[in-house]
């Protein structure tokens, strides 16, 4: 495929091969972009803002209803591309592709509403005759970067709400993943958004990343992926907004009232899911000692059911990691949780890419599969003895994006709801919950700032105050 810049498609004769990760076919290729290309890319959004921001909220409404529209008709090839260059079971792709329409539909709603508020200066002392009111103006020029693991959905995410605030936007889609994106971006174009306003540029993130990141004509930056190269781009960035999505550890706290065999079953689907590789998949479970055993058997035998291999396949239960590399990381860090004192309940063997549902008991907190981001298909198990062990272990971490507990107690329900630091908090059921409408981010390292389009609309606009001076 080709990248989107300067209002044309534009190819490039050095390519990068986007692979399949069930087999590694070439599934298709991509231009390498270059400095020049993101010079072009920034010139011609600076042009694209303009256009953005005189079309009026019902014509933005009416561009991102049309495109919502032809996602829905084009869904299975679009939930095929993501499996294809992705790894994740075709059953995930296909949900994968109908929340990135809910998206795009969601925004294009938003688009409709962005307005500012009347100011009560009449409250403040030596303002009478004063009439003052608010207005919200869109950012600029915004960028996306966007990670592998969600494709199309966290793309959508990216450019649902900076089109429909008024917005041009530069994409810098994953480079394992672009192929969604790209197919995407071909979408919106159809559906009349102007050429000028949304590009696409593909190639290494050093390359094209930095660049945009750097330079001052970008306004905005919305990032999703790991906590490392968050802190990276917002060194690089300087006095710019931005939005970080970045990673997680979340813990779930199974408390001795909790039903051991609806635990094991959220805990497999927000544990296994896309092989983990979710930055808010249960990594910890924290067991109250009394559960620990009874947890840990109902567990077993549910994740014993996840089937692996080819993702296109429908009774596929669970694809393979991303790159082998990222596979033969999560062996080593489950081996040295092992040779540390934790018990391999199940799973812990490799094949290329394709890494077993692996639970591991017994994991101390300074193991890396506790402490550090698996984003692999590994649930570690702790036992504590009360709630108060249980929201410490919880909430030591350098992040805070999702956590849940499992407890019919309102006391201890509350207790986690108020004390543990996460952005995200679930209520008997499993850390990885999302409705696309929600304000969705993280505390402490695990970024700033909230996804959802209407919050997203909110933190890709500015607000300008009017003051009117009136009476002489």
């Amino acid at each position: 495929m080709k990248m989107h810049i300067g209002g044309q498609w534009v190819d490039k004769s050095e390519k990068i091969e986007v692979l399949h990760p069930f087999d590694g076919s070439v599934v298709d290729t991509i231009p390498r972009g270059d400095a020049a290309d993101v010079e072009l890319a920034l010139a011609t959004a600076e042009r694209g803002a303009k256009v953005m921001a005189s079309l009026t909220g019902y014509e933005r409404y009416e561009i991102l209803h049309k495109a919502a529209h032809l996602m829905e008709e084009r869904n299975e090839d679009l939930a095929r591309t993501i499996t294809l260059e992705e790894g994740k079971i075709i059953a995930e792709g296909r949900i994968e592709a109908s929340r990135a329409v809910e998206i795009i539909a969601l925004s294009a709603e938003e688009a409709k509403r962005l307005g500012g508020e009347v100011v009560p200066l009449d409250g403040a002392p030596g303002a009478a005759g004063k009439f003052g009111f608010t207005l919200r103006v869109p950012c600029g020029v915004i960028v996306g970067i966007s990670p592998f693991n969600f494709p199309l959905h966290l793309v959508c995410h990216k450019i649902g709400p900076a089109l429909a605030a008024g917005n041009a936007i530069i994409l810098k889609p994953a480079t394992d993943t672009p192929l969604s994106a790209l197919k995407l971006v071909e979408i919106f174009l159809e559906a009349g958004t102007p050429p000028e306003a949304l590009q696409c540029l593909t190639g290494s993130g050093s390359v094209i990343g930095d660049a945009l990141c750097a330079d001052s004509r970008v306004r905005k930056i919305t990032f999703t992926g790991s906590r490392d190269i968050g802190e990276h781009i917002c060194r690089t960035a300087g006095l710019k907004r931005v939005t970080m999505e970045l990673g997680s550890n979340a813990p779930l706290i199974v408390m001795p009232d909790a039903d051991p065999e609806r635990v094991a079953q959220a805990a497999a689907a927000s544990g296994y899911s896309n092989a983990g590789q979710v930055c808010i998949s249960t990594q910890r479970v924290v067991t109250h000692e009394k559960i620990h055993g009874d947890f840990l058997d109902a567990f077993k035998a549910t994740v014993e059911n996840i089937t692996t291999g080819d993702p296109l396949a429908e009774a596929t239960k669970m694809g393979p990691m991303i790159r082998e590399d990222d596979a033969v990381r999560v062996d080593q860090w489950v081996e040295e949780a092992v040779s540390g004192g934790a018990e391999l309940v199940l799973g812990g063997g490799r094949e290329g890419q394709m890494y077993q549902p692996t639970i591991v008991s017994n994991v101390s907190p300074e193991m890396k599969i506790s402490c550090d981001e698996v984003f692999g298909p590994v649930v570690g198990v702790t036992p504590v003895s009360n709630i108060d062990e249980a929201i410490a272990l919880a909430n030591d971490t350098n992040y805070g994006l999702s956590a849940a507990i499992f407890t019919q107690n309102i006391d201890w329900a509350m207790r986690f709801v108020q004390e543990v630091e996460s952005g995200n908090l679930h209520v008997n059921w499993g850390t990885q919950w999302r409705a696309d409408l929600m304000p969705y981010g993280g505390l402490k390292e695990s970024g700033m700032g909230k996804e959802g389009p209407k919050y997203a609309v909110e933190e890709m606009t500015e607000t300008k105050m009017a003051v009117f001076h009136m009476g002489g």
